[in-house]
């Protein structure tokens, strides 16, 4: 729960944050008419801002944060065979799948995971952490950075966050629109806009938020299956079904820092309502697409 709760506040945070700077500077007041009418369409464009804002800067910062937060190190020069291999099996899978090599990198973690994050295809990194090396053998290892250069050669972190960019223009814009009626009618608000405006906004923010976030790990979701997918294509279908086996084996919860979860290769467990908000399907439930497909 710890995780998901993280997840939503970092995600509704950036939000919030964007909407009281702009109040403090001014720039929301050009909204506020004179008399009780409000503008949609001005509304719409600063909730587009304001929406596509926080979406695009963790875009562009996805790899310098992802090395930071993971302590990522960079191989540049290998340092052993292991070292070598990893970036030989990157350099030919990115060739397959049509991409520029991406930076390749590994992380001190006991746990089995992997990542693949940047804003640009050809501009990429995948990593893998320690525990994943220590515990997958070399087929296995292969189909995980199969399935990390699928998510970089199919677009998914600039899809992720066009898609967060959209439902977080209509979060604000609804919640605005919350804000103004209960301002005019529970508050008797005449001009401008009232302390009900801007408390009743933030608190439709939140619970539209926690909403709009389902929608976003639907289509994380989703796109788990269309790498695993691609990780058969580059590696073979056996060898990813035997990553993902040993993965469900392994049934640890994920280790990757909160604002990384949804770019890793397993993300956990969840029960009940708590699987709406899931960024990666059951490895089960992966694990049978595959057979099937």
């Amino acid at each position: 729960m710890k995780r998901i709760l993280l997840f939503l506040g970092t995600n509704i945070a950036v939000l919030v944050v964007l909407s009281v700077v702009l109040r403090i500077l001014g720039i929301e007041s050009i909204l506020a008419e004179q008399g009780t009418q409000l503008d949609l369409k001005a509304l719409l464009v600063f909730s587009a801002v304001i929406g596509f804002s926080g979406a695009f800067i963790s875009l562009a910062i996805s790899k310098w944060s992802a090395k930071r937060l993971t302590g990522a190190h960079v191989i540049e020069s290998p340092r052993n065979a292991a070292e070598s291999w990893l970036l030989n099996t990157v350099q030919r899978q990115a060739q397959q799948a049509g991409i520029a090599t991406p930076e390749v990198a590994v992380y001190d973690s006991p746990d089995v995971n992997a990542f693949a994050t940047g804003a640009r295809r050809n501009n990429a990194l995948v990593a893998v952490s320690t525990g994943l090396l220590a515990r997958l053998n070399q087929d296995e290892v292969e189909a995980v950075l199969g399935h990390e250069i699928s998510h970089v050669a199919n677009g998914d972190m600039v899809t992720l966050a066009l898609i967060q960019g959209v439902v977080n223009t209509f979060v604000v814009f609804l919640s605005r629109i919350v804000g103004f009626v209960v301002d005019r009618v529970v508050f008797r608000t005449e001009r401008g806009y009232g302390p009900g405006f801007f408390i009743a906004s933030i608190v439709a923010q939140i619970l539209l938020g926690i909403l709009a976030s389902m929608i976003v790990m639907w289509f994380s979701r989703q796109r788990e299956f269309r790498a695993d997918q691609g990780g058969a294509r580059l590696a073979s279908r056996d060898k990813m079904i035997g990553a993902l086996e040993r993965l469900r084996q392994a049934h640890e919860p994920s280790r990757l820092p909160e604002s990384m979860q949804a770019f890793g290769i397993s993300a956990g467990r969840a029960a009940g309502l708590r699987q709406l908000f899931m960024s990666h399907p059951p490895l089960e439930q992966r694990i049978e697409a595959l057979k099937r497909g």
